[in-house]
């Protein structure tokens, strides 16, 4: 399926923009970032706004390194205090309302031998996402923006080689209305594919609140493997389901957004998208 759709000019816009602001430009005015898109700025507010959710003066803010830094400080909360506040497991992330189970130790050891998985393209407020699911939810979402389709077609495909692959959008569509905000009263349920210690590494993300953030220590220490600090990066970075298992709010103490699988660009939206959200 061609993946190119109307909304890719305007992501291609708005990720311009992004660009442009994180190199240097988080102090240009509506006029120099319209004019460097070549449009008026009245037309390019209205299209930032539109896509964003909030003015492009508002998105420079969230998009420094003070603004994770101010995370960090503001909103840090840890994992302890995220599940005790009932944000754990089926509770957790009432704003997506996603429920979630995991593969067994031994399903996983199979490499999804004998496991139906289903995939599609679909537009993100990020830019062209794949999203693959089983009967029993979604079991991973890329980010292309970057990588570019072949490539994350055969990242995600790869991790299960011995699964069957099938095309099937409409299967997929009513959980991606729910995981991209679209539709709240559906849930987007979740299927974990991983080894055991990843699917703890998981499980801890999913405890955190939208619009906050953890430390990668933060997370070794609430699994109760506070040495791990290296594999538990590892497990963030392997994390197959982008934005519903929030890897992007696993940021280095400094305050440094750090790696991210699908590019820092994409981190980067997803978080200022997110902070937006909290700050409606």
């Amino acid at each position: 399926m061609n993946i190119q759709t109307d909304q890719d000019y305007h992501y291609h816009v708005m990720r311009r923009a992004i660009d442009l602001i994180d190199a240097g430009g988080t102090d240009m005015t509506l006029d120099q970032l319209a004019g460097s898109m070549g449009m008026s700025s009245a037309h390019f507010q209205r299209l930032f706004s539109a896509w964003v959710g909030v003015s492009p003066k508002r998105y420079q803010q969230y998009l420094t390194l003070g603004h994770a830094k101010t995370l960090l400080e503001d909103r840090f909360t840890t994992l302890e205090a995220a599940g005790a506040a009932g944000l754990s497991g089926t509770g957790r992330l009432h704003d997506l309302f996603l429920r979630w189970e995991a593969m067994s130790p031994g399903e996983f050891a199979r490499k999804g031998d004998g496991l139906t998985i289903c995939w599609g393209w679909f537009d993100s407020p990020f830019g062209p996402s794949l999203v693959m699911g089983t009967e029993r939810g979604i079991c991973g979402i890329g980010f292309a923006a970057e990588a570019g389709a072949d490539a994350t077609m055969q990242d995600l495909m790869g991790r299960w080689p011995r699964a069957a692959f099938v095309e099937d959008e409409a299967m997929l569509h009513p959980w991606v209305l729910a995981a991209y905000g679209a539709d709240t009263a559906r849930p987007a349920p979740l299927y974990l594919i991983g080894a055991p210690f990843q699917i703890k590494v998981w499980e801890a993300l999913l405890q955190i609140p939208s619009g906050h953030v953890t430390s990668y220590s933060e997370i070794a220490g609430a699994i109760g493997k506070p040495r791990a600090v290296r594999a538990v990066g590892t497990a963030v970075g392997r994390n197959p389901i982008s934005l519903l298992i929030p890897c992007h709010r696993a940021l280095r103490k400094s305050g440094e957004l750090g790696g991210y699988h699908w590019g820092l660009p994409v981190k980067r939206s997803i978080l200022a998208w997110e902070s937006a959200r909290a700050d409606a």
